[in-house]
């Protein structure tokens, strides 16, 4: 509410003829700019002070004010009698905000400032308008920030027509930490697509167990067996906290790899290890698909199921499959390796050291005398030291 005159410079609307009221409605013609422009009815008036000709501020908006609060008008857009109403104090604040560097400065100052107006005119309780902050890194090119100024940006058109829309996203978030500069690299682009190419041909060749409902006990299972099925638990917690807590897509994406891996690997041909295998694929599917939704969308029906991946939840970790039954454990002599001794995960340290001493090659460094000192580091390591 600003009078612009040329003797007396910006005015201040008074009091009294407030609010200005705005037109209800404006034509919108070629060329941009505000409307308001266009129309002498509203913008032609006379000084507050001096009662001279002048204009009215036609710039009522900064480009700031409606993007300051806008999460919290996002709540409750149908609402034609008040900013907000009471579903806003369920949505906020919001869980996560994501953005480039130069938001922290500009953006994220306006929103706070906004919310506390808002929370002092008793519009909302919250204090604060974002929970958590993940600022996103830049895109460069030959150690350059990709611009148009530059000639160095990518036509993710091209890309998507020669690899598909999945392989570029998966190579951008394996790449890189979101938070983190990502290099552009052709060959990255390439070996996404190899690796989804991959899982492909995994996939047609399996064979969809005829019963894949059935129930599967991690105890008394081949070790070839309980090793895909604990890979593929811990697979599942891992991915589950890497998207969920830390937002690091570039581990949980190498998580997923491995799994494949150990799925190639896998050898085992009993009902069960079928089954397991069968499993292992199906968490590899839903796991990626929020990164590859369209390949995944594909290669969950080709597992036999109807309905969608989109509509399947997220897979559940389950302690006892994840839990190690044996261990394989380093022994040292003086030192050095020599050998690899496989012990029951439960074993106190009396048995993995006579386990130990017992190993043919350990007992060719130590001799037939007795050990002058056996350390044992849980979980790794015995190291032996002998006179």
């Amino acid at each position: 509410p600003i009078v612009n005159c040329a003797r007396c410079g910006a005015v201040p609307v008074p009091d009294d003829d407030l609010p200005v009221v705005l037109p209800l409605e404006v034509e919108v013609g070629a060329g941009g700019g505000s409307p308001l422009r266009k129309m002498p009815e509203f913008f032609e008036t006379r000084c507050p002070e001096c009662g001279g000709s002048a204009e009215r501020e036609t710039d009522t908006f900064d480009t700031f004010v409606e993007s300051s609060w806008y999460f919290a008008r996002f709540t409750c857009p149908d609402n034609e009698k008040a900013m907000v109403d009471a579903r806003t104090e369920y949505w906020t604040p919001v869980d996560l905000y994501i953005g480039g560097i130069e938001h922290a400065i500009l953006h994220l100052l306006y929103a706070r400032f906004f919310l506390k107006l808002m929370r002092d005119e008793g519009l909302v309780s919250t204090h604060e308008p974002f929970t958590n902050l993940l600022t996103q890194g830049m895109v460069l090119k030959d150690g350059s920030k990709m611009s148009k100024s530059k000639g160095n940006t990518v036509d993710p058109q091209e890309l998507i027509e020669r690899y598909g829309a999945d392989t570029v996203r998966l190579f951008m978030m394996f790449a890189a930490p979101p938070e983190q500069t990502l290099e552009w690299s052709d060959s990255g682009v390439e070996g996404a697509h190899r690796f989804l190419r991959r899982l492909w041909k995994l996939i047609a060749t399996h064979e969809v167990p005829a019963e894949t409902d059935a129930v599967i006990d991690p105890a008394g299972l081949p070790e070839d067996e309980a090793a895909l099925l604990r890979k593929t638990h811990r697979t599942i917690a891992k991915v589950s906290d890497d998207v969920s807590r830390r937002y690091t897509f570039n581990t949980a994406i190498a998580a997923i790899m491995e799994l494949v891996n150990e799925i190639s690997r896998f050898g085992g041909s009993s009902t069960t290890g079928a089954l397991i295998r069968h499993r292992a694929i199906e968490a590899v599917v839903t796991l990626l698909s929020p990164i590859t939704p369209h390949v995944c969308h594909a290669l969950w029906k080709e597992l036999g199921h109807e309905n969608p991946v989109i509509d399947q939840p997220w897979p559940d970790a389950d302690s006892r499959a994840m839990a190690e039954t044996t261990l394989q454990m380093a022994v040292q002599v003086n030192g050095k390796v020599r050998a690899q001794i496989q012990v029951d995960a439960a074993a106190d340290d009396e048995t993995i050291r006579q386990t130990a001493l017992a190993d043919e090659n350990v007992r060719r460094f130590t001799g037939e005398k007795p050990p002058r000192k056996v350390i044992i580091v849980p979980r790794k390591l015995v190291n032996i030291v002998v006179a």
